[in-house]
């Protein structure tokens, strides 16, 4: 455990179903009777009465690790976390931590609502077990990073939600926790200081060597953010390692992978009045003995759809292609042409050694006099790209949206 900063071994937690207390001592002895009154089997974890939040947990980390937990609504990334913070106990297991602990799990934990924006930064100091210099010391670099410096002898009851968590967090970050555990409570700041947290999370991990836990439904921030991963799903860990692979499985695992599409008149084919769509297809270029996709493979997508106008009319399409964590990566579109009513074809060339190696979705858009959207049909297409690589000396996931195949050439100008 010398080595490691949190250790969680066999962590299971149920809840029972129902209502715990009625308001009144009269309700509360009959729903109590009426319990005792049950089948045996009826009060067991394995009944319909319990649910299991989670089931044998057992995962460590190191010293300036930041650890991502992903995970649909409902999988138990909050249960754990309130576990790890000491906040709720396990129903069986243990789970050791080695040094001190500052969590922000939901806006407005750990602050008293009676006391001001001051008070509530010396308690949770104090309850972190630090004494009044240490906080001195760091007040007005936190007062600084939270921007609420004129509500400072306010009462958080009268703060905002913004303004709540911009002061939790920055309590959290600078109060020197050896471990910072943060849910997805960042995501009612806004976009700047969400920027400024994961920077100041980035500095805390790396230049001051702390370990965090981070759960967020933002891949592209888990991505950036973390050095290792962990799927939950119906309080199972089903992947751990690396964000970028574990965040395109746990993707992959939601969302099936299809090349082609030939929709129905029967089924009904998307669109409205005046775009329907027909046909969504990709058709690789395989290189000889191969049937799978990757960075060489030069990709074709087509796509036949119903122009549908009374006169001849100015029309657009386009191909907008997203890698895994919803990023775009190119947004194409055809030159602008006049034409009558019926069925056209379109079709784009991605060339090999341009994608690099992940995941992709692409959705289809239809403009009319290159301003008005007529239809855009969303993920209509998705494919992966395995990794290619002649020299096999350097290991690891290849930097960067894309993976061109021109070079950088070095020409001796001195002998």
């Amino acid at each position: 455990m010398s080595n490691l900063m949190i250790k969680a071994e066999n962590i299971s937690k149920f809840y029972r179903l129902g209502v715990l207390s009625s308001g009144t001592l009269k309700e509360d002895l009959k729903n109590w009777w009426n319990r005792k009154s049950l089948p045996e089997n009826a009060a067991s974890p394995n009944s319909k009465n319990y649910i299991w939040a989670l089931r044998d947990i057992h995962f460590e980390v190191k010293p300036g690790e930041v650890l991502g937990i992903i995970g649909k609504n409902g999988s138990g990334k909050s249960t754990l976390l309130k576990i790890v913070s000491r906040i709720t106990l396990p129903t069986s297991g243990r789970i050791r931590g080695n040094g001190r602990i500052a969590s922000l799990l939901e806006v407005g934990t750990g602050f008293h609502s009676e006391l001001t924006g001051r008070e509530n930064t010396y308690l949770n100091g104090h309850i972190m077990g630090m004494k009044k210099k240490e906080i001195d010391r760091k007040f007005d670099e936190i007062v600084d990073f939270s921007g609420v410096e004129r509500f400072l002898d306010t009462p958080v009851k009268r703060y905002s939600s913004g303004m709540y968590v911009r002061l939790a967090f920055a309590v959290a970050a600078h109060l020197d926790p050896e471990i910072l555990i943060i849910d997805e409570v960042l995501a009612v700041g806004d976009a700047e200081f969400q920027k400024k947290c994961i920077g100041k999370m980035k500095s805390v991990s790396g230049e001051e060597g702390k370990t965090i836990l981070f759960v967020s439904h933002n891949m592209q921030v888990i991505q950036n953010l973390c050095n290792r991963a962990m799927v939950l799903e119906k309080g199972i860990i089903t992947g751990s390692g690396n964000p970028e692979s574990v965040i395109s499985q746990y993707l992959k695992s939601s969302d099936q992978q299809f090349l082609g599409h030939d929709y129905t008149l029967t089924a009904g084919l998307p669109g409205n009045e005046f775009i329907r769509v027909q046909k969504v297809e990709m058709i690789p270029d395989y290189l000889p003995q191969q049937q799978f996709i990757d960075t060489r493979t030069a990709l074709r997508i087509h796509f036949e759809f119903w122009y549908d106008v009374e006169e001849a009319g100015d029309l657009m399409a386009g191909i907008q292609l997203f890698n895994f964590t919803g990023e775009m990566i190119f947004d194409l579109t055809s030159e602008r042409q006049v034409f009558e009513k019926g069925l056209i074809s379109a079709e784009c060339l991605i060339p090999g050694n341009f994608l690099n190696d992940g995941a992709y979705t692409v959705s289809l858009v239809f403009i009319r006099n290159a301003a008005i959207r007529l239809f855009y049909l969303e993920s209509c297409l998705s494919f992966d790209v395995e990794d290619y690589r002649e020299n096999g000396s350097w290991y690891g996931k290849w930097a960067g949206m894309v993976r061109p195949g021109f070079p950088v050439r070095l020409t001796p100008l001195q002998q």
